[in-house]
C-alpha cells in the first residue's frame, strides 16, 4: 500500500525496543562521537546546541558513512586506486601544503561483513579530482528503534557553477559542491533527531533542516542572473525505513528533490523505483535519451519541496538503494542498472568487493560524478543476498539481454579499433538499438514502476 504525500507531517508509529535485529556486541572502549549541531524546533536567531548521539546508533564518522557502534572493525575504506590513507573520502592530515594534497577520485566503504541482518556499502566517484559535486553517500541505522536511512546528494553544476567558497588550502568550490555537502550535513543531523524521536521522519521536518543549514552556508551572489541560476543547488534522494514485526517487513518512506533516485530491490520481483524525477518528462527510457531540466531542487535562494510517499509494509529481505544520475543516466535501458547491481553481486565475495566492482563498472561508462548508498536488510550475510538474487539474475538475462545489439558492446575505452560505419550502417544500427530499447523497456516497465509515485497534477 502506498500513500503519496506532499509535505504533510505524520506522527511516527509506536515501536518496541525488542525488534530485529539485535545490536552487535559492544567492544571495550567503544563510544559514539558527538552529533553535529542541529537547528532549533522553530526558526530563531539562537545558534543550535550540540546534543549527544542516541545510544546504540550508527554514528557518522568524519569524511565517511556511519559504522556500527561497537561493531567489529570495518573493511579497508580507502579506494584501491590512489586514495589517501584513513577513512574513505577523508582529507589528508596535512592541509598546509596545497601541492601535496591529493584527494581521491573515487572511494568505497562497506560494513565489516559479520553484522547479521545489515550489509551496507557506498560508492563515490568524481570526474574532476577534488571538485566532484556529489557529496559522500549517507547510510545510518539506529539499533534502539530499528530505523535508518540511505541517501545521496548531487550538486547541480549547471545551476550552481559559480565559485562560492574557498577551502583553507586555497581551492575554490562551486555552489553545487557546497550545496550537496550542506544538504548531507542537514540530513545527517535531521536523522539523529528522528532517531531520538524529537523530529518526525517526514518531508516537512527535513525541509526545515535543509533550509536552516543552507541559510548558514557560505554564498556569493553571482552577477549572472536568469531563471536557471540557483544558490547552492543540489538534488537529494533517500529512503527512511523502519523495521516491523521482528524483521518480517519494513516501512519505507522515500524522500527526494530533483532527479536522483531511490529504489528497493526485491529478490522476487527485482528493482522498483520509489521516486519520480522532478522533470516534466517522467518516462524512464525517454529520460535516458533526453536531458530535461529539473523543476525542483534543494537550494538556498528559492522555494523548493521535498516530496515523499509511504509504503506501509514491504516484505523483507530486501535491498535499499539511493543513487545519483551518474549511475542510471548513462545506461542503455532502465533494466541495465539492475543488471549492473546483480552481475557485480555475483562476482563479489565480500561487501567491500561488491562496492569496488560497482565502482569499476560505473567509472567505465559514466560521464558524471556518481554516488550510491546501498543497504541490505534481513539477509544473514552477503552470500545470502547473492543466493537470493540468482533466480532474478537469470530472469533478467533471459528477458532483457536477449537480442541486445552488438553495437552497444563496442568499447572505445578498451582500445578497440573498428572501421567507421557508413551512414546507412549507422542508421540501421540506431534503428535496431531503439527497437531493442523499446522492447526491453516495455517488458521491464510494469515491475519497475510498481511503486512509482503518481505524477503531480500540473504535469499530467
Amino acid at each position: 500500500m502506498a500513500e503519496h504525500e506532499h509535505g504533510a507531517r505524520h506522527a511516527a508509529p509506536a515501536h518496541r525496543q525488542d525488534r530485529w535485529p539485535p545490536p552487535p556486541p559492544a567492544s571495550p572502549g567503544s563510544a559514539v562521537p558527538p552529533v553535529p549541531s542541529a537547528p532549533p524546533a522553530s526558526p530563531g536567531p539562537a545558534a543550535p546546541a550540540s546534543v549527544p548521539a542516541p545510544a546504540q546508533a550508527l554514528a557518522t564518522g568524519a569524511g565517511g558513512p556511519p559504522v556500527p557502534t561497537g561493531a567489529p572493525p570495518a573493511a579497508p575504506a580507502t579506494a584501491p586506486e590512489g586514495a589517501p590513507g584513513g577513512r574513505a573520502g577523508s582529507p589528508p592530515a596535512d592541509l598546509s601544503d596545497p601541492p601535496a594534497r591529493a584527494l581521491p577520485s573515487q572511494a568505497v566503504w562497506s560494513t565489516p561483513g559479520d553484522v547479521e541482518g545489515l550489509q551496507a556499502l557506498t560508492v563515490w566517484t568524481e570526474q574532476v579530482p577534488g571538485h566532484g559535486e556529489d557529496a559522500e553517500p549517507f547510510v545510518a541505522h539506529h539499533w534502539g528503534t530499528h530505523q535508518g536511512m540511505v541517501a545521496v546528494f548531487d550538486g547541480s553544476g549547471g545551476a550552481g557553477a559559480g565559485p562560492v567558497w574557498q577551502a583553507p588550502d586555497g581551492t575554490w568550490h562551486t555552489g553545487a559542491w557546497v550545496g550537496s555537502r550542506i544538504a548531507r550535513l542537514a540530513t545527517d543531523c535531521w536523522f539523529h533527531e528522528v532517531a531520538r524521536e524529537t523530529e518526525e521522519p517526514g518531508p516537512a521536518s527535513l525541509h526545515q533542516y535543509l533550509t536552516w543549514f543552507l541559510a548558514k552556508a557560505p554564498q556569493r551572489r553571482s552577477k549572472i542572473g536568469g531563471t536557471m541560476r540557483r544558490q547552492l543547488p543540489t538534488t537529494l534522494a533517500g529512503v527512511h525505513y523502519r523495521v516491523l514485526d521482528h524483521g518480517a517487513a519494513v516501512e519505507l518512506r522515500p524522500l527526494w528533490a530533483g532527479d536522483s533516485r531511490a529504489y528497493v530491490l526485491s529478490p522476487d520481483s527485482g528493482l522498483h523505483v520509489l521516486t519520480r524525477d522532478h522533470t516534466r518528462e517522467s518516462d524512464a527510457l525517454e529520460l535516458l535519451r533526453t536531458d530535461p531540466p529539473m523543476t525542483n531542487v534543494v537550494c538556498a535562494d528559492r522555494e523548493f519541496g521535498v516530496d515523499t510517499q509511504v509504503i506501509a509494509s514491504f516484505p523483507m529481505p530486501c535491498v535499499l538503494i539511493a543513487a545519483t544520475d551518474g549511475w542510471f543516466g548513462y545506461v542503455h535501458t532502465p533494466a541495465d542498472f539492475e543488471y549492473l547491481l546483480l552481475s557485480t553481486l555475483r562476482r563479489a565475495r565480500t561487501e567491500y568487493e561488491w562496492a569496488d566492482l560497482l565502482r569499476r563498472e560505473v567509472q567505465a561508462y559514466t560521464g558524471d560524478d556518481a554516488s550510491l548508498a546501498l543497504l541490505a536488510l534481513g539477509y544473514r550475510n552477503l552470500a545470502h543476498v547473492r543466493e537470493g538474487s540468482e533466480r532474478r539474475y537469470a530472469e533478467l538475462r533471459e528477458r532483457h539481454l536477449r537480442g541486445r545489439p552488438r553495437a552497444l558492446d563496442r568499447s572505445p575505452r578498451a582500445g578497440a579499433e573498428e572501421t567507421p560505419a557508413g551512414p546507412e550502417d549507422e542508421r540501421t544500427a540506431d534503428a535496431r538499438i531503439r527497437a531493442w530499447q523499446e522492447q526491453s523497456w516495455q517488458t521491464y516497465r510494469a515491475g519497475y514502476e510498481t511503486y512509482l509515485p503518481p505524477a503531480l497534477e500540473e504535469y499530467r
